[in-house]
């Protein structure tokens, strides 16, 4: 049996190509719920915002070939009408011109529907949450999984980011030291983000030709966007806030918010049904602490994580991990199908 540690994109998706394989598994998720830092939640009439991973492109295309696999279907982000840009916060919102960019496109009934799409190819008693592991002990002959429960699989898959197993897992013996650095100094994609979304009855926006983007220098809005669902049936905007609005109460977030919005689309933004926001600093299951400030994207994809340990017992799959796109959606699909052959290859060549 193998154990994947982590029940995100990368983790659901080295699952399911070891139950096609034949080969028995089990996933050991610390929260109460899969998919990681993807995680679509609703509102007033079922209105699905997301809190995590969102966008994508055509060059992403291991998700692209993922997601025809699985059949789920993706859209276009709406971007018609006018884009607004606040350089200063003391002159208005100026409506901008986009320069020519690929589209981005987001997953039909949110991100999320991927998530339950893999998680429903594979067995419900092999996805066991609430298991937050503490120690991996490798012996001679066995391996020793310390969770909530104490698992012994025959190799074990890293599928969370390097710095929290870094940090939170005692590995027996200790991993190797340039391992542990380099793991410790991996930055965690969105680790410091603040996502928000704000749900209403009507488009005002798009009556009103606007586009629903803003970017902003002024704060607490950095990027917002319009978050309609696929068939403009559920309607919202949604994005990001700078991370220093963290110390604040949820009250004073949203209510910057709030006032941000209707001073650049107009009064109907203060009709709102629904404020949601994520603050992934407070995820104990994404966040740790660096020892020393790390850039975006600081050691993702760096080559240590392309290989095995203890004798390959130990592998490790990510997004940080991925050698293409780490820290993305698509990096932890490429890196769940890379981790996924490798074991595969070697348990069949026994």
């Amino acid at each position: 049996m193998i154990i994947i540690i982590g029940a995100g994109l990368s983790g659901l998706l080295t699952a399911y190509r070891l139950k096609i394989a034949g080969i028995p598994f089990k996933i050991l998720e610390a929260r109460e719920r899969i998919g990681g830092r993807i995680h679509t939640v609703f509102g007033t009439k079922n209105t699905p915002v997301e809190m995590g991973a969102t966008w994508f492109g055509a060059y992403h295309t291991h998700l692209m070939a993922l997601l025809q696999e699985l059949d789920v279907h993706y859209y276009e982000q709406y971007m018609e009408g006018t884009v607004f840009f606040q350089p200063f916060s003391t002159s208005p919102a100026q409506s901008m011109q986009l320069p020519s960019q690929q589209a981005s496109y987001r997953i039909s009934s949110g991100t999320s529907h991927l998530i339950d799409i893999l998680y429903k190819k594979l067995d419900p008693e092999d996805v066991l949450c609430h298991q937050s592991v503490k120690a991996i002990t490798f012996q001679n002959n066995a391996v020793i999984v310390k969770a909530t429960d104490v698992f012994e699989p025959s190799h074990v898959v890293l599928a969370i980011p390097p710095k929290l197993w870094s940090k939170k897992i005692v590995f027996t013996p200790t991993l190797p030291d340039q391992l542990k650095h380099i793991a410790q100094h991996t930055h965690t994609w969105m680790e410091d983000s603040i996502k928000v979304a704000v749900t209403y009855a009507e488009p005002f926006w798009r009556q009103k030709q606007i586009s629903g983007t803003l970017f902003s220098n002024t704060g607490p809005i950095t990027e917002f966007y319009d978050h309609c669902n696929r068939g403009v049936s559920t309607f919202a905007l949604c994005g990001f806030i700078n991370s220093s609005f963290k110390h604040l109460s949820t009250v004073e977030r949203r209510a910057k918010v709030v006032t941000q919005i209707t001073t650049v689309f107009g009064r109907q933004a203060e009709e709102f049904m629904d404020y949601k926001e994520c603050i992934w600093s407070e995820e104990a299951d994404t966040f740790e602490v660096s020892e020393t400030p790390l850039f975006p994207h600081q050691n993702n994809g760096h080559p240590i994580f392309g290989n095995s340990f203890y004798d390959d017992r130990l592998f490790i799959s990510s997004a940080e991990a991925s050698s293409e796109f780490p820290g993305y959606m698509d990096g932890a699909v490429h890196s769940g199908n890379t981790t996924a052959k490798k074991l595969i290859d070697l348990v069949q060549s026994v």
